[in-house]
């Protein structure tokens, strides 16, 4: 039998990515750091993907999404289009978190190799993402990928997971963590730079779930936003 050929879907950051794949095999990969242009990339993304690993979109076996949290926009806009595409070839939605995603990436590549061989199996991998001011977005993750912390808001001060850092190096990394590294100062508190959601990053759970028969409700699925919206008012008036 043939392994599952899934697209995946990651807009829940400033990010917007695409990944095709064929069971754990990756296929093609694209993504464009450009702020608020995921409406207008994503569809040319996803037609990218699919040329670039010889596929055509009846070819999929499923459809995949960073679910989040992350911007409003942007998950609204990822989870649509991945809706829409699910509900028209009737094809399996699914949905992993987006910090679970990071954790994911990052324990499988060479850099988590690296940290586990220095810091040891204990280690905890602890995504962040920037939730403006002080807050951050975050999630505590085992060398294995398992959950320690569940995702949580989290408003960031000198006393913030102290009681985690005095029991387990971690390594904080994602956007947010960018401005923690002056605040957590802890000697087992670890920092690395560079690390951003990519649609890569969700294959390896994404295919967990989809043995799993673990499939979303293409009517009823909506992103895990965390937080309530809250509107702003535009700074300019438009005229």
């Amino acid at each position: 039998m043939s392994e599952p050929l899934i697209l995946h879907i990651e807009t829940a950051t400033d990010i917007c990515s695409a990944a095709l794949s064929e069971g754990v095999r990756h296929l093609s990969v694209v993504e464009s750091g450009q702020e608020r242009s995921h409406a207008k990339l994503l569809n040319a993304f996803i037609r990218q993907v699919l040329a670039e690993g010889g596929k055509e979109l009846k070819d999929l076996n499923g459809v995949s999404v960073s679910k989040g949290p992350g911007s409003y926009t942007g998950l609204r806009i990822g989870i649509s289009t991945a809706k829409g595409i699910a509900y028209a070839l009737k094809i399996p939605l699914l949905a992993t978190g987006t910090l679970e995603n990071m954790a994911c990436g990052l324990i499988a590549s060479p850099p988590g190799e690296e940290l586990l061989s220095v810091h040891g199996e204990h280690l905890l991998f602890g995504p962040m993402l920037d939730a403006r001011r002080m807050e951050v977005y975050a999630g505590f993750y085992t060398k294995d990928a398992g959950i320690y912390r569940d995702v949580a808001a989290d408003i960031i001060d000198t006393d913030s997971y102290q009681q985690i850092l005095e029991s387990f190096p971690v390594c904080f990394f994602g956007n947010g963590a960018e401005k923690c590294k002056a605040i957590l100062d802890h000697p087992n508190a670890y920092f690395l730079d560079g690390i951003h959601p990519t649609a890569s990053s969700m294959i390896a759970p994404v295919m967990k779930k989809y043995h799993q028969k673990q499939f979303e409700d293409v009517a009823y699925f909506e992103p895990f936003y965390l937080k309530d919206f809250i509107a702003t008012i535009p700074r300019k008036k438009v005229l």
